[in-house]
């Protein structure tokens, strides 16, 4: 951005079909604008990436490369549910789980904006509108209802739209986690789990994400106990198994399974950034990178219960990244694995019925829900060549039902949805959040001001990325 960006002040938005606005006014946590401030912090150029998410002030509408920026401050006494960044790539975005300081939404749930965002943004929200249609009377989603209901919410505060700010769906964020609590034993578990317990690391993933963004006490206490079966299921050899049983299998070996290990780790992950204190957290967080040394390939990639190059290579690098090990040689030869992959969508219809049952050995979603996260993560023409291919395959894919539910305004809206032809999903609502927080990866990671160290191998060490930070390489602005 040239440093003669000029600044107006604007009135009105750019609105997409969808009914939300692509470019809502910036607001700081008071909800005022600081334009001088503005003007002084845009002086140093190298710190203009950074800047225009930590202040949390700006809207950039025009921002290519070797062009004159045009950086509107609103006037706006209202926040917003959203701000939006209009980008002609992504940039360094803060903290993967967001700024659990600062409550105001509209100041810090900023939404990168890449060309093709009306088109991406349309699909969301009829995903969304699907899920609120499909919600059911206790609050769940079928099939597996605590899994489901887990993803769900997953899925909506991702979009930013917390229980307590959305004017559309916060009612129905907020049956989703009276659900959850309802259902929670006094063992931190929750009643009517899948046979592997895959739904309890999901369910502790959502409790720990809306805390962060609600600092709820009722929250807080069930992600707490939610957080003690899986910190005390770990393996001494860093991983861990169905129903996080934590002692060895019969041949006196630990299964240490990568895939169910890849749900731990987020909900280990959301719960450090959201700064619950639970005893063994941390030693869990650092113990786990072991875990996936160990069910890593030599040659590149990760395996199911030991080293591996298929698709789990994706679950393995994801959560190295997330752990402050990006820099290993394990998650760089798993980034050279997925640079041969491409992002497909096989809906459910469209495979022959004959051709099903071998067709569906494999779970590819379920893969590219964790490598479009390591693509965006490893930024350049790695994210580029993905999303380029991952975008209008996944908004075409989408089934739509016309004018079938009405929205905050009483105006009728389509719904959409997804079905995959993975083998392991809990169709449709699976594959509705999984492409749907594959399609929001830009603004699933908010900003914040705060820097830690993760603890890896015993040591404190500075990882590639700060703990919260995720730095994107885009190239000039």
């Amino acid at each position: 951005m040239s440093s003669r960006a000029a600044f107006r002040y604007a009135e009105g938005t750019s609105v997409c079909s969808s009914g939300r606005r692509s470019t809502p006014p910036l607001l700081n946590a008071e909800g005022q604008t600081k334009k001088e401030e503005v003007k002084e912090l845009l002086k140093t150029n190298a710190h203009l990436k950074v800047l225009l998410f930590a202040v949390g002030l700006l809207t950039v509408v025009s921002s290519r490369a070797g062009e004159d920026g045009i950086i509107e401050i609103r006037k706006n006494p209202q926040p917003q549910t959203s701000d939006v960044v209009v980008l002609s790539g992504p940039v360094i975005i803060t903290n993967l789980f967001g700024d659990i300081r600062n409550r105001n939404i509209g100041a810090h749930n900023i939404r990168v904006v890449c060309p093709g965002y009306c088109q991406r943004e349309e699909a969301l929200m009829r995903a969304l509108r699907w899920l609120k249609k499909n919600q059911q009377p206790d609050g769940s989603w079928p099939q597996q209802k605590i899994a489901m209901t887990g993803l769900a919410i997953l899925t909506f505060l991702a979009h930013g739209e917390p229980p307590r700010d959305s004017r559309e769906f916060g009612a129905t964020v907020q049956k989703a986690l009276e659900f959850l609590l309802k259902n929670q034993r006094a063992d931190g578990k929750f009643n009517g789990m899948d046979d592997g317990e895959y739904a309890h690391p999901i369910a502790t993933y959502a409790l720990c994400e809306a805390y962060g963004m609600t600092l709820n006490p009722d929250v807080k206490a069930a992600a707490e106990k939610a957080l003690v079966p899986i910190i005390k299921g770990q393996h001494p050899t860093g991983g861990w198994t169905y129903k996080m049983h934590p002692g060895p299998e019969a041949n006196g070996g630990f299964r240490d399974d990568t895939s169910f290990m890849g749900w731990c780790v987020q909900a280990l992950k959301a719960a450090h950034l959201a700064k619950i204190q639970v005893n063994g957290l941390e030693r869990a967080m650092k113990l786990a990178v072991k875990g996936f040394k160990a069910n890593a390939h030599p040659s590149g990639g990760f395996g199911y219960i030991g080293p591996g190059t298929g698709g789990l290579t994706s679950v393995g690098c994801l959560c190295m990244q997330l752990l402050g090990a990006s820099n290993e040689n394990e998650v760089k030869k798993a980034l050279d694995v997925i640079d041969t992959w491409v992002p497909t969508f096989s809906s459910y219809a469209s495979v022959p019925e004959e051709e099903r049952r071998f067709y569906m050995m494999a779970s590819p979603q379920y893969y590219f829900y964790y490598a479009t996260q390591c693509k965006f993560h490893q930024g350049g023409r790695h994210w580029d060549n993905w999303n380029k291919a991952m975008k209008p395959r996944y908004v075409k894919a989408q089934l739509v039902e016309e004018n079938a539910i009405k929205d905050a305004k009483g105006i009728d809206r389509d719904i959409g949805w997804w079905e995959n032809a993975d083998a392991h999903s809990d169709r449709p609502v699976m594959d509705t959040c999984l492409a749907a927080l594959q399609l929001m990866v830009y603004y699933r990671y908010l900003p914040t001001t705060r820097k830690e160290a993760v603890m890896v191998g015993g040591e404190a060490v500075t990882p590639p990325f700060d703990t919260d930070d995720i730095p994107i390489d885009t190239g000039s602005l």
